[in-house]
């Protein structure tokens, strides 16, 4: 397999690049900005942070990983994911812990990359994936029917858990406001039906529009972002988080979660792309690339960033093939925070809600959870709703730890059921004539077979090798072992004393790479003897017959 290089792809690709390539980039940036614009200020507020910090995000997150990325059309800022985290973050230790976080996020992206670990990513479970994405598209849902439906919650509501916010709905659900909920049905409706009017002007654009108008020409009753944050349109200024160690300990957990679905979720966008136009990504220069991304994004007040599977398809419909759309992207950004920033005020709350509402339909992908449901295994039909469940109820923390445990316990008792270990039956000729074919072995020799891994799991099933009186050699037949662990080892050390003591010599048949290693390593073999390891079954039972 090809070495992943260290190298961002922007300077692999500008070897080649041309002004028409250029000018297919610049296009699909300025689309792609038109469409990341609503979005990052919606997942901003999702956050629970100030508009501008969604577009801090987008801008130096988003040019920063173009830039150094191992994507060639790679588009990065805010995404649904992190929302419900960064909220957390924010409403227990503020603005500064969240820089701290990301921080310490970003650097553990840079480790992981320079460790090559990249292609790791692909051991998390897919029913883990779509579990807390799912998980995660039910929260942000639930945090946005307040704005949706104009509720208006008593002073010194807790609403930062879940179940709060589902409380707080229901209590409050009396103080509804007929006029939000009907911007919010209509920017809803168009969100819905504009795709199959236009897919040039994107939807969300048109949704933000209709809404400022229906607000304003009809002097709704509605809130909008500029009625309840203040909106600034400076360029982002560096900020130092604090690094003290109580506050390191406090956020670590977090951090570690930032890291790992920053990875999955821009590597598996990595994936998508790659699909789609036919190349290949550099995974640890990606992860190294989404490490210094979110450090820059933390330093100058933005919030965690990755790679935004929608974004980066639009990019890609749109013609963009190299990094260079990206970093027009993000400059294409900074215009706007500059010059249109303070008409984000204008707004309404519930059309925020609604572009959120189809961010958490697009990605809870219904429909894969319903399948796997219907046609996966038991054990991860079980992952995959305990793992949904616990994002719900808990965090995104615990489902994952809880679900890779899960996983992995289920793993290894699948494959200690796919384990045997089973005995050679003996025949008499003349009772059983179809048996004429099989192999002819002496009354002193016994022969088990074993399939499968050999893991501290089943490393008990040794323990069925039984010998008669009259046994004098044990044949063990180890051609289905791909693996043996140290378990299984001492397993097989137990198996040899047994045998010792009774008098009976092991022979091993067909013993496969790693497990013959193993045994070298442990000096097994040289107790056992390597005479007794033969290459082939009918070498054994000729070695065993002349024991």
């Amino acid at each position: 397999m090809k070495k992943d290089k260290l190298k961002p792809m922007l300077f692999s690709v500008i070897k080649t690049y041309n002004g028409k390539k250029f000018a297919t980039d610049v296009v699909s940036g300025i689309i792609v900005a038109i469409i990341a614009l609503p979005l990052s200020i919606a997942l901003a507020l999702a956050s629970g942070v100030g508009p501008e910090q969604g577009i801090y995000t987008a801008i130096i997150a988003g040019f920063l990983i173009s830039f150094l990325g191992g994507s060639r059309v790679q588009i990065a800022g805010p995404t649904a994911a992190f929302a419900t985290i960064v909220a957390g973050i924010v409403a227990e230790n503020g603005m500064s812990g969240l820089a701290l976080a990301t921080v310490m996020a970003g650097i553990l992206l840079v480790i992981m990359g320079f460790l090559r670990l990249g292609s790791l990513i692909r051991y998390i479970p897919y029913t883990i994936t779509t579990g807390f994405t799912a998980g995660i598209a039910v929260t942000i849902l639930i945090g946005q029917i307040k704005d949706f439906l104009g509720l208006t919650y008593p002073d010194g509501t807790v609403t930062i858990e879940t179940k709060d916010k589902v409380a707080a709905i229901f209590d409050n659900i009396s103080t509804i406001n007929f006029e939000t909920l009907l911007v919010g049905a209509v920017c809803l409706a168009i969100l819905i039906v504009w795709p199959y009017i236009s897919s040039k002007i994107p939807g969300s654009l048109i949704a933000v529009i209709v809404g400022i108008v229906m607000v304003r020409t009809m002097n709704l009753n509605v809130n909008t972002i500029g009625d309840l944050y203040s909106i600034n349109n400076s360029l982002p200024s560096f900020t130092m988080p604090d690094f003290s160690f109580e506050m390191i300990r406090k956020v670590a957990p977090d951090a570690v979660t930032i890291a790992i679905l920053a990875a999955i979720e821009s590597l598996l966008s990595c994936v998508v792309a790659d699909g789609m136009i036919n190349s290949h990504h550099r995974p640890n220069m990606e992860l190294i690339a989404q490490g210094i991304g979110n450090v820059g994004s933390a330093l100058f007040g933005g919030i965690p960033a990755t790679g935004a599977i929608a974004r980066t398809a639009a990019n890609i419909k749109n013609g963009g093939r190299s990094p260079i759309a990206g970093i027009v992207h993000s400059i294409v950004l900074v215009l706007v925070l500059v010059f249109l920033m303070p008409y984000a005020s204008w707004i309404p709350m519930p059309t925020i809600a609604a572009i959120l509402f189809m961010v958490a339909y697009n990605m809870c992908q219904w429909r894969t959870f319903v399948h796997l449901c219907k046609t996966s295994p038991k054990s991860d039909i079980l992952v995959l709703v305990a793992t949904f469940v616990l994002t719900v109820v808990f965090d995104l923390v615990v489902a994952i730890e809880v679900g890779m445990v899960m996983a992995c316990v289920l793993f290894m008792k699948r494959m200690s059921e796919e384990s045997v270990v089973s005995g050679w039956k003996y025949y008499d000729p003349e009772e059983d004539p179809d048996g004429m074919d099989l192999k002819a072995i002496p009354r002193h020799v016994r022969v088990y077979e074993i399939s499968g891994p050999m893991f501290f799991g089943d490393a008990d099933r040794l323990a069925g090798v039984h010998f008669k009186d009259f046994t004098k050699v044990i044949i063990l037949r180890m051609r289905g072992v791909p693996a043996l662990d140290a378990s299984a080892m001492h397993a097989m050390e137990q198996l040899y004393d047994r045998c010792s003591e009774a008098g009976v010599q092991l022979v091993f048949s067909h013993v496969n790479e790693q497990p013959m290693k193993a045994m070298e390593k442990s000096g097994f073999v040289e107790k056992v003897g390597r005479d007794n390891f033969r290459k082939h079954i009918d070498d054994a039972i000729e070695w065993a017959s002349n024991l």
